[in-house]
């Protein structure tokens, strides 16, 4: 064995042992000694394998050490798994807290299952001297329902489906009828029944009350009083304050409108009507401005409904404001310029809704026949989809595909008038139909030979091809008299309505609040 020498310091790992003090030769350390006596027992620990506790069994393969170490290997191995067999797996399931059988004891006392009409246990609790067994469970005294109109189904196909008896049904139409227009009932409309206490049931309910939205200013009322049915009207306070709306012509003028709060339809009516007077085709600026007046109800249940454009203005940077008012008969209604005149003269001049004239009338050369042809109409540049209007009456005389002009259409307004639209999407007439100025007959497409969805357009002058642009034709009729001044007196109440934005609310002699008068945005 390895002896330090004396005289020197015998280095370990993470000590250091020095010689005797007295330096006696052959005399370790006292540091030394005790590791000399640890190391022994180490050795006496590893059952003679050196000084190692543990043997590498790739080392010394056949020696009397490896063989000892194969053997403790093999006792190892053999003790952990005759342990390992001795230990109980976990279970992967709890036990139930209780039993199908108690479970079932125990439903007698649960209220759920009763009042959805379900079974009770197989055994029965003790009742109390006091409690007397029910031969079937009590019916609720009352039934509040609803019933929600659909534009489907009738008003007695609505009482009937909600369980009202056909006695009930008979009466209240009787009631309903003479006040309400069965058969227009606005979609969507709730009707509130209540269904009473029945003898038996055998019979059907009977019907307690019932009410229901007859109009957009009026609710009925029905109730039962001594065994017989009475109605009762409850009128509903409505405002009828024109809405006025005023806003920058942007980029698209039907989007500033939407966008302004204005219906679809009543942006749709707003451009066709400005289309009479307007010239479109020489382009509106984004920074005009639009001016409308439109009938609304607001009833003071917070339901809106609008009605008809009263009123149509459009003031344009260096020109002259055009001002165009709804006047005449119920049924037939025109609209007249603020002299008096009407708008209607002859075809329209932009038969597309906001649309923007392109490519004029004329040689140009055409972008994808790569040369230059003649253009027989004017292109006005639209949003797919747009509205593509008559530009007067008359009969369609040709509704189909033609050619490079795409999804075309033409009309037959006389003997020597006739106007084409080209590169439609889809149609809204077919041949032989009949069409009034104003009148959607398709919609803005890019079908044909076109590079994006636009509208061409064409007038034939007896036979010839025409700049629409250039055409003149005699105004139409002008009012005069008692009925210019109506006119001119409604044009003055449109003007002096302030712009949406304020809220009135006006109050009688007495002090109680009366009609409400809203103007928003």
């Amino acid at each position: 064995m390895f002896q330090p020498n004396a005289s020197t310091a015998a280095t370990l790992p993470g000590m250091a042992v020095p010689a005797d003090a007295g330096g006696s030769p052959g005399r370790l350390s006292p540091a030394w000694q005790r590791l000399k006596e640890r190391r022994k027992r180490l050795e006496l620990l590893g059952i003679g394998l050196g000084t190692e506790i543990s043997t590498d069994l790739g080392d010394n393969i056949g020696t009397r050490g490896w063989w000892l170490g194969l053997g403790a290997c093999f006792a190892l191995c053999g003790t952990a798994i005759v342990l390992g067999t001795m230990v109980a797996s976990i279970p992967q399931t709890m036990r139930p807290a209780i039993t199908p059988a108690q479970r079932e004891m125990v439903r007698p006392q649960i209220i759920a299952p009763l009042a959805l009409g379900g079974t009770t246990g197989t055994v029965a609790l003790p009742s109390p001297r006091l409690v007397e067994a029910l031969a079937e469970a009590p019916e609720r005294p009352r039934l509040e329902l609803t019933a929600r109109t659909n534009g489907r189904d009738s008003f007695e196909t609505l009482l009937r489906r909600a369980g009202v008896s056909a006695a009930d049904i008979a009466a209240v139409t009787a009631l309903v009828r003479p006040n309400a227009n069965l058969a227009a009932l606005p979609g969507g409309s709730d009707i509130d029944i209540v269904l009473g206490r029945r003898a038996t049931k055998s019979v059907p309910r009977p019907l307690e009350s019932l009410g229901l939205r007859a109009a957009f200013d009026l609710r009925l009322a029905i109730s039962r009083v001594d065994d017989a049915l009475q109605i009762r009207r409850i009128p509903i306070a409505v405002d009828s304050t024109p809405l006025r709306v005023k806003g920058m012509v942007g980029g698209n003028l039907g989007r500033s409108l939407r966008g302004a709060g204005i219906p679809a339809n009543l942006a749709n009516d707003f451009i066709k009507t400005m289309g009479y007077a307007v010239d479109f085709q020489h382009g509106i600026g984004k920074k005009d401005r639009f001016d409308i007046v439109v009938e609304r109800d607001v009833a003071e249940t917070g339901d809106i409904r609008y009605g008809a454009l009263l009123f149509a203005g459009l003031e344009r940077a260096g020109k002259d404001p055009v001002e165009l008012g709804r006047f005449g008969p119920a049924g037939h209604p025109e609209y007249f310029r603020a002299s008096g005149e009407s708008a209607r003269k002859g075809l329209m001049r932009t038969p597309a809704g906001g649309a923007r004239l392109t490519p004029g009338f004329g040689m140009r050369f055409h972008p994808l026949l790569a040369y230059s042809r003649m253009h027989q109409g004017v292109d006005f540049g639209a949003p797919m989809g747009s509205p593509i209007l008559a530009a007067a009456n008359g009969t369609v005389a040709f509704a189909g595909p033609h050619g490079g002009h795409g999804n075309y259409v033409m009309i037959k307004h006389n003997k020597e008038l006739s106007t084409g639209y080209a590169h439609m999407s889809r149609f809204a007439v077919r041949s032989g139909q009949s069409v009034s100025q104003g009148q959607v007959i398709g919609y803005v497409g890019s079908t044909g030979l076109s590079t994006g969805p636009h509208l061409h357009y064409e007038v034939w002058l007896r036979g010839q091809a025409t700049n629409p642009v250039g055409l003149k034709f005699i105004g139409g009729s002008q009012l005069s008299g008692a009925s210019l001044g109506t006119f001119l007196s409604m044009m003055n109440r449109m003007r002096a309505l302030t712009a949406a934005g304020s809220a009135v609310i006006a109050t009688g002699k007495d002090g109680h609040r009366g009609r409400r008068s809203t103007r928003m945005h």
